[in-house]
This record gives C-alpha cells, sequence and structure tokens, in this order.
C-alpha cells in the first residue's frame, strides 16, 4: 500500500512519520524551510507517545516524481485546501482515495468538488501539535487519535489497510460506521476551544476554571450541538455536559492550532470554525451569537497579523 501525505506538519509528521518509522511506504509532499529541514536532517517528531528521531523520509515539493498513490492523505489548512489538492493531482489514479483531515465540517465537500465524491474518504483527529522548527513536529499532550470512514458508510478496503499500517506502528487509528457524526462531534468541541482560546488568548485552564469563561464555553458548545442536530447528526441530550466533563481533563496548558497560528501571526481557519457555525447556523434559521461574536472579533486576524 502506498501512502503519500500532502504536508509534513502536525497531523501529517506525527502519523505520517510514524507509519514511515514502522515501514510502511509512505512518501510527503512538502514545501519551503520544512521540506529542507527534512531532506537534510530527516523528520523529527517530539512526543511522549510516539516519538520520531531525525528519519529519512521521502519528501519532495513535486508530486509528479511520487506518481499515482492508493491513499492520499490531505492535511493542508482549510484556506489552502482546495489549492494543495488541485497542485498534487499527480497522486491521484483511478483507484486512488483521498483522505480529508481537516477541521470543520466542509472539507469533505470541498475535496469532492475537485476529486469526485467517489474518491473521497472522512478522516477526524484529536490530536494536539505544532512545528517546533524546520524539521521538527512537537506532539503536546497524550492524545492523537485519527477516526476514519467513508462519508456514506460503504466499504473501503484501502481504509482497512490504513488502519491496519497505522496499528502495525502503534498509532490509534479506527474505522467509524458514522464518520458523519464523528466529523460533528469534533466540530462541536475543536469550534469552541479554538474559539475561546484564541478569543481570550489563554490555554483551556483558566477558561475552564473562570466561571464566566466556562459558561461560555458551554454556550458555544450548545451552539454548535444545534447546528449538529439540524444537520442530522444523531447527537445524545447530554452531549454538552458529557463534553464538558471531558474538557476538564483535558492538560492546563492546551491550545487550539488556531491560537497557535494567532500567536504567530499566521492566516486563521476561522471562516470555518466559529465563523462557520455563525453562516451554517443562519442558513438553516439557528441563532448562534456566541460564535457569531467571536467571529467578528477576530476577523482583522483572519488573514494574519492586521498592519497597525
Amino acid at each position: 500500500m502506498r501512502i503519500a501525505f500532502i504536508g509534513a506538519g502536525g497531523v501529517g509528521g506525527y502519523f505520517g512519520g510514524n507509519l514511515a518509522k514502522a515501514g510502511a511506504d509512505v512518501s510527503f509532499v512538502a514545501r519551503g524551510a520544512h521540506l529542507a529541514a527534512i531532506r537534510e536532517r530527516g523528520l523529527t517528531v517530539e512526543s511522549p507517545v510516539a516519538p520520531v528521531a531525525a528519519l529519512r523520509v521521502r519528501a519532495t515539493d513535486r508530486a509528479e516524481t511520487i506518481g499515482p498513490v492508493d491513499l492520499v492523505v490531505v492535511t493542508a489548512k482549510l484556506w489552502d485546501l482546495e489549492g494543495a489538492v488541485r497542485a498534487n493531482l499527480a497522486l491521484v489514479g483511478p483507484e486512488t482515495t483521498v483522505l480529508t483531515v481537516q477541521n470543520g465540517v466542509e472539507a469533505p465537500g470541498m475535496v469532492s468538488g475537485v476529486v469526485g465524491a467517489e474518491r473521497t474518504a472522512v478522516g477526524v483527529c484529536h490530536i494536539a501539535t505544532t512545528i517546533a522548527g524546520p524539521g521538527v513536529v512537537r506532539h503536546t499532550g497524550t492524545m492523537a487519535r485519527m477516526t476514519v470512514g467513508d462519508p456514506d458508510g460503504r466499504p473501503r478496503p484501502v481504509l482497512d489497510a490504513y488502519v491496519a499500517a497505522a496499528r502495525g506502528a502503534g498509532l490509534d487509528v479506527t474505522l467509524a460506521a458514522d464518520i458523519r457524526r464523528t466529523l460533528w462531534e469534533k466540530y462541536v468541541f475543536l469550534s469552541a476551544l479554538s474559539g475561546l482560546t484564541a478569543l481570550t488568548r489563554l490555554p483551556i485552564g483558566p477558561i475552564r476554571t473562570a466561571p464566566a469563561t466556562r459558561a461560555l464555553f458551554a454556550a458555544a458548545v450548545e451552539e454548535t450541538a444545534a447546528l449538529a442536530r439540524a444537520s442530522g447528526a444523531a447527537l445524545p441530550p447530554d452531549h454538552g455536559p458529557t463534553l464538558m466533563g471531558f474538557v476538564d481533563t483535558l492538560p492546563a496548558g492546551m491550545k487550539a492550532s488556531m491560537l497557535h497560528d494567532l500567536e504567530r501571526g499566521n492566516r486563521l481557519e476561522l471562516p470555518w470554525l466559529s465563523g462557520g457555525v455563525a453562516r451554517l447556523s443562519a442558513e438553516r434559521g439557528l441563532d448562534a451569537p456566541v460564535h457569531r461574536t467571536i467571529a467578528a472579533a477576530l476577523a482583522p486576524f483572519t488573514h494574519g497579523a492586521p498592519a497597525v
């Protein structure tokens, strides 16, 4: 089985690096200083659960040198997603499956618009990572899980093979019968986490401890849960309180990737996170005042640090 990761950053570096370490046939499409460092010194993943030390991997900025593979895992940020897939169509052959692992709930439609619904599969990642420096991915905490599936619940042997390879590499990767529900469950969590950590410029610890911001977080959760149910996701009535219990187990220093991007002056996935909740809720006749306010407050930073 041949696997290509578009991107060797947090998600691609962690999962792809550990697959390569275990001997899987993995290639990376990367660029810039990160690619140069990987070529010169190898890929390093600093992780308390699955470290990778200066591993020599196949990495290139020219997809045509890899050619068609069995599975393409797209880890590009949402603003670059469609462009990244189009730029790397040399990886996609007649039997290739393209796996989206982006945040939010709109990535599968964006990818299927490029390669077709029949080639699109969905992945949901729960992991906190950042690029610590060129060639170095840092995994913070111990949470590192990926769930994959066909959006219509159809069997896909390539996903079975990917799960088997990942488990053989010691990774927590599972196959879901209802990946759409899993996608929405993450969106409920991440839209609140990304929105509140970026808005306050704080990790989750102080947010969940202060009564006012804890209530705001819980309200953000309920807004996205209402949107999920209106969109057909079968979330239980107590999903919000159960999720808040899970939030209490997270490392106090945990930040969403959107806060990392904000701190570095990078572009934000805001239009698909809190902005997406506000937009999709309005389309369905729902109100989402918390996410609407977060989206408005962070709007000047959407394309990077604003000029002052």
